[in-house]
């Protein structure tokens, strides 16, 4: 957990693990959102770019674009009642989102880490209508956490409260990993 300090160590190679996990959680969730909208590549784009950069490459104001694009598709789809599809686009904002995680003790900077996850798992469980498939990726979730993730994850303060069931799966999360 992080200490009184205002910052936390946090190395690029690390930034690029904590992105491989935001996108392997995000990923399959793409599925759900390309069902209701096949032809929005937005979601997809943001989490290869989020991949290329946890692959290697440079942290460029085109992760962000992606980011904002995948945000637009979030809202567009909520908008139009496919709640599934829009927590589907924001687990592929969140893990375009994990690039940026800023070296600062907050508990916000956790969403970075873990938002991918629960919006994933929210997409799921809306998808199915059942809670307990939520609970499952959350699982799943936990199981991809390299020891990395979890030594970054411990270097902050535990998840913020709110967010609805959102908040509510990355707090399990949270919980779990420390």
């Amino acid at each position: 957990m992080a200490d009184d300090s205002t910052t936390v160590e946090l190395d690029l190679s690390e930034l690029r693990v904590v992105t491989a996990y935001a996108v392997a959680c995000a990923r399959p969730a793409l599925e759900i959102f390309e069902r209701d909208r096949p032809d929005d590549p937005r979601p997809r784009a943001a989490i290869d770019a989020a991949q290329a950069f946890a692959d290697g490459g440079r942290r460029t104001k085109a992760i962000r674009d992606c980011a904002w694009a995948a945000q637009r598709a979030a809202q567009e789809t909520r908008d139009a009642g496919q709640a599934a599809a829009s927590d589907a686009a924001r687990a592929a904002l969140a893990a375009a989102s994990a690039a940026f995680l800023h070296p600062l003790a907050k508990a916000t900077q956790v969403k970075h880490i873990l938002g991918s996850a629960a919006h994933a798992a929210r997409a799921f469980e809306l998808a199915a209508g059942d809670p307990a498939v939520g609970a499952e990726h959350i699982a799943q979730s936990r199981n991809l956490a390299d020891p990395v993730v979890v030594d970054v994850l411990r270097r902050y303060p535990a998840a913020p409260g709110g967010g609805g069931r959102v908040g509510e799966l990355m707090r399990r999360l949270d919980a779990s990993l420390r």
